[in-house]
């Protein structure tokens, strides 16, 4: 079966950290860019961070800029988002996916794997 699972949500304190993991199963993430995105409640998703198939970083919000970093353990077949000096306003479901490239912004179908459907929840509060 293939699928990207997200893990490592949870409720933290403002100024806490994360660390969020986005672990493949039945294909390797090696050949793709992998973004996160959000959806707080009662807004839209919103791209956070993207890292390319060379490990290259792409932003994509300014409010997440010098607190979250992106990365990835091929040999692990996972990504992560470190989640650092969190707000309230971070709160959100996060999932990951696959994208044509980090540059278009825009997720690509892979294996049929619907990547809206879990995610996982990040609260931030006191």
């Amino acid at each position: 079966q293939f699928q990207l699972v997200e893990s490592g949500g949870g409720l933290v304190q403002p100024g806490g950290s994360l660390r969020l993991s986005c672990a493949a199963s039945g294909f390797t993430l090696d050949a793709h860019a992998i973004g996160w995105f959000r959806q707080a409640p009662g807004k839209g998703r919103e791209g956070v961070l993207c890292i390319s198939s060379s490990g290259g970083s792409s932003n994509y919000v300014d409010s997440v800029k010098g607190r979250f970093t992106i990365s990835r353990d091929n040999a692990k077949n996972t990504v992560y988002l470190q989640m650092n000096s969190l707000k309230p306003e971070d709160t959100a479901v996060y999932y990951c996916a696959a994208m044509y490239s980090c540059g278009s912004r825009v997720t690509i179908k892979v294996y049929g794997i619907n990547y809206w459907d879990k995610g996982t929840l990040v609260t931030v509060s006191s």
